[in-house]
């Protein structure tokens, strides 16, 4: 036998459906049998007709049955719609929420599956219906529903208890979270203090530094500009002392040149070799004079 997919229950209640479906497809064919009988009672009496005669009696048997057969379908949808209103009003009762896929309602394969399910269930066997497979109406809820209910409740208190634990330590690691970050936020600022300090003692040892130099740059230039001004008057002290030896040299010429003439004269003589001497003697003392203020070679 051909199967569904579904529990025993079910699919007893599908079979149920089908037989009223198959009842009511037959009360359908039915009526469209008698309304070709009625047009055959009702119109076909002679032996021959116009085309117009043809057209009119067609035209009139094509109204009919389309008025029966859309009152069928429409019959059809309200009946659908009824058994969908009982599947879920008791789904609501059980707190449920059904989803239906109409796109499935067009699946070729599983439209065979259900025909060869009607056709194994109906056709083949040919059986009678029996009398636990007729129910009118929805089982009433009873005990059972209570305690499925009571089961859930009991299945959402648990969860509900699992996620006030996950709760608990996803705040204890936000509060971990919090602390650590408190705390790289105090060192971060102390951190910053120090750096603030160390570029603050920098800049201070830098501006100490810059006065040193500007200090020594000045003292460089008043120690290159008094060096300046002694060697100027070095130069100038050396000039003056070479002019004083050339005259020295000219009173000495003089006075060897007077000495020459005066030299029979004894007394003039011995006053001229003082004088020699004496001039001797400035000269020494001259060039000792000459020789500090030259530079060396």
């Amino acid at each position: 036998m051909a199967e569904l997919g579904l529990n025993e229950h079910h699919q007893n209640e599908v079979i149920n459906y089908m037989r009223f479906a198959r009842f009511k497809r037959g009360l359908c064919l039915k009526t469209v049998d008698s309304c070709f009988q009625d047009l055959k009672d009702s119109r076909l009496v002679e032996e021959t007709f116009t085309v117009d005669e043809v057209i009119d009696m067609l035209d009139g048997l094509r109204t009919v049955v389309h008025s029966e057969v859309e009152s069928e379908l429409i019959n059809t949808t309200y009946t659908n719609v009824l058994l969908l209103r009982q599947l879920f009003s008791q789904a609501e009762k059980w707190y449920l929420k059904l989803q239906t896929d109409v796109s499935e309602l067009e699946n070729r394969e599983l439209l065979e599956q259900v025909a060869e399910f009607e056709k194994s269930e109906f056709t083949a066997s040919n059986k009678k219906p029996s009398t636990d497979l007729i129910k009118p109406k929805l089982a009433p809820l009873n005990e059972g529903g209570s305690e499925l209910l009571n089961k859930t409740v009991a299945c959402l208190q648990e969860e509900n208890e699992k996620l006030r634990t996950r709760l608990k330590t996803v705040e204890t690691q936000a509060t971990a979270v919090l602390d650590e970050k408190s705390k790289l936020e105090k060192s971060l600022k102390d951190l910053q203090m120090i750096l603030g300090d160390q570029k603050a003692n920098a800049n201070q040892d830098i501006t100490e530094l810059e006065n040193k130099v500007a200090a020594l740059k000045c003292q460089f230039e008043k120690t290159l500009n008094d060096s300046t001004a002694n060697q100027k008057f070095l130069e100038e002290d050396l000039v003056t002392t070479k002019h004083d030896l050339l005259k020295v040299q000219d009173q000495l010429s003089l006075a060897e040149k007077e000495l020459e003439k005066k030299f029979q004269q004894t007394a003039a003589y011995r006053n001229m070799r003082e004088l020699l001497s004496k001039k001797n003697e400035q000269i020494k003392d001259l060039r000792r004079k000459i020789s500090k203020y030259e530079p060396e070679d």
